[in-house]
């Protein structure tokens, strides 16, 4: 059974688009564009359930309209309303080189490049200013916020799924 950490969220299931069963799905990641996916993995119940994929179409940057096979009507489609969508991590774009998506990142560690420390996990993305952020949840809990600046990224481990980072002095001062 696939786990959810070999996995990482690419959008959220809107509601039904016509009556023939297709919706509106709400992405942060085309991913699904990028490799030719077959289908995703929608959270039903809490299970990770493939759905495979007959057509979508881009209804602009952040919304596209889609069918899956077995979803014929409204009322099946209604069902996935809400649902919070993923994708396989070992099916995303892995070319030697490739920057992950700020989607694909949740869940990478942070590697301090001075000593080779952990300094904590990737909870989030913060890209509300013209300063993206990494939210970080270090030891014990705490939250870090550190530059996601490509200036202070030394190494990117997709395997590994660690940033390596030239951190700027007094950031890690918790």
């Amino acid at each position: 059974m696939l786990k959810k950490e070999d996995t990482f969220k690419i959008g959220t299931i809107g509601k039904p688009h016509g009556v023939r069963g297709e919706l509106t799905f709400n992405f942060t990641d085309d991913v699904f564009d990028r490799t030719d996916a077959d289908y995703l993995l929608i959270e039903v119940n809490a299970l990770l359930v493939p759905f495979f994929i007959e057509e979508y179409r881009f209804k602009n940057d952040t919304t596209a309209l889609i069918s899956f096979d077995g979803i014929d009507n409204e009322d099946e489609a209604r069902e996935l309303a809400g649902c919070d969508v993923y994708f396989e991590r070992r099916l995303a774009d892995k070319e030697e080189g490739h920057r992950p998506s700020q989607a694909e990142i949740i869940g990478y560690h942070i590697v301090d490049a001075a000593n080779g420390n952990t300094i904590g996990t990737i909870t989030g993305v913060d890209d509300s200013t013209i300063n993206v952020l990494f939210q970080v949840e270090a030891a014990g809990g705490k939250e870090l916020l550190i530059p996601a600046s490509a200036d202070l990224i030394t190494h990117i481990d997709n395997e590994g799924r660690s940033i390596t980072m030239q951190l700027p002095e007094g950031i890690l001062n918790f």
